[in-house]
């Protein structure tokens, strides 16, 4: 299925919001029913309200849990019908009122946190990512698979000058993620940091932890995916199907990883990333496989290991992340594909067929 880009251009709604703009179509990928393909469609652009923007989508990129989203996954689902997206990067082009802290023109990136309560004690205390209020950007807040969204100017992620939008569309999620991860293990400068998952989140966990001065092992299945984290920096690799690499990652390291970031959505990679954790260590968990998590009780309580699960990442590590990336030391592997392709590409995510991540270009012909 294609979408001819027809849409004309409009002037941007005005700061104080008493002017109106022409009413005008946007395309939109749109989830009406758990587990089944996106319909493509033309809907209404949103109009920003008091306390919004109104932000024109320049790329967004596709996150694995876009996929549980639409296939309804996880217990608490989104109200049908939505658009997914929670990594998108474009320009305000219009303020509701009340706005002050971003103007027209900037570039914003609209990530999974879409907004929080900002007076609970979790962000009072700068963990607004368990806010008990919070909304979720192509979850429950429809997201990026569009060519206009709304965001609150409070929880939007400013992206710096030196990165392009197809650039910084992953690191607002995966990039956060892996970043807020590797910070969540207190590993430090080097010591060894296990990655099991090396491919959309674990490329950048290499990146981000040789870059925080760790010393890395990889671990995956894939061959191919192996040797990219080690022309990435990784300095050992481990293939998860060849032997026991909890085993093997405490001989070379002399008793396992200070650190375990566990990206892969697979419960044994949850299980193997216990065993690869040495004693006081912390093994962090991101993904998310359905499941209960399998946890070797005697280990834990007999190694001290602290096992911790890790949400996205705050407005402070989302400023961070993005610090390293403007400053050249993380870069996303990105493909690029119209919205008109999402079937497609959530078809091949269910499948493993994604190496890094894909990011829906809004410039491409055929959205």
């Amino acid at each position: 299925m294609t979408m001819q880009s027809t849409l004309t251009q409009t002037a941007p709604l005005q700061a104080n919001n008493k002017k109106s703009f022409k009413p005008h179509k946007m395309h939109a990928a749109v989830v009406e029913q758990f587990g089944k393909p996106l319909t493509l469609q033309e809907r209404d652009v949103p109009t920003p309200g008091p306390g919004q923007i109104l932000v024109k989508t320049e790329a967004c990129g596709v996150c694995h849990t876009d996929l549980h989203a639409a296939n309804g996954d996880w217990p608490v689902k989104p109200t049908l019908p939505f658009i997914p997206g929670h990594e998108a990067i474009g320009r305000v082009v219009g303020i509701g009122a009340g706005v002050t802290i971003v103007k027209e023109g900037d570039r914003v990136g609209v990530p999974w946190l879409y907004s929080a309560c900002g007076h609970c004690e979790y962000c009072l205390s700068a963990w607004e990512t368990v806010c008990p209020e919070a909304q979720f950007g192509g979850y429950t807040k429809n997201g990026g698979f569009a060519e206009y969204l709304l965001a609150d100017p409070n929880y939007v992620a400013h992206i710096p000058a030196g990165l392009t939008p197809q650039e910084a569309a992953p690191l607002v999620c995966a990039g956060i993620t892996t970043y807020k991860g590797i910070k969540e293990t207190k590993a430090k400068p080097g010591q060894w940091l296990a990655i099991s998952g090396v491919g959309g989140l674990g490329h950048l966990a290499v990146q981000y932890a040789k870059a925080m001065g760790l010393l890395v092992c990889g671990i995956d299945i894939d061959d191919g995916k192996l040797a990219h984290a080690k022309r990435l920096g990784a300095d050992l690799i481990f293939n998860a199907k060849a032997g026991d690499p909890a085993a093997s990652l405490k001989k070379e390291t002399g008793g396992g990883a200070h650190g375990v970031l566990i990206t892969a959505p697979s419960l044994i990679a949850f299980k193997q990333g216990v065993g690869m954790t040495r004693k006081l260590g912390t093994c962090v968990l991101v993904g998310l496989p359905p499941g209960e998590f399998p946890v070797p009780l005697f280990d834990v309580v007999a190694n001290c290991i602290t096992v911790r699960g890790s949400f996205v990442g705050t407005r402070e590590d989302m400023a961070e992340a993005l610090a390293f990336a403007a400053a050249g030391k993380v870069k996303a592997d990105i493909e690029l594909q119209p919205l008109s392709a999402i079937n497609q590409v959530f078809d091949r995510l269910a499948h493993g067929d994604v190496p890094s991540r894909v990011v829906l270009d809004f410039s491409q012909r055929g959205n």
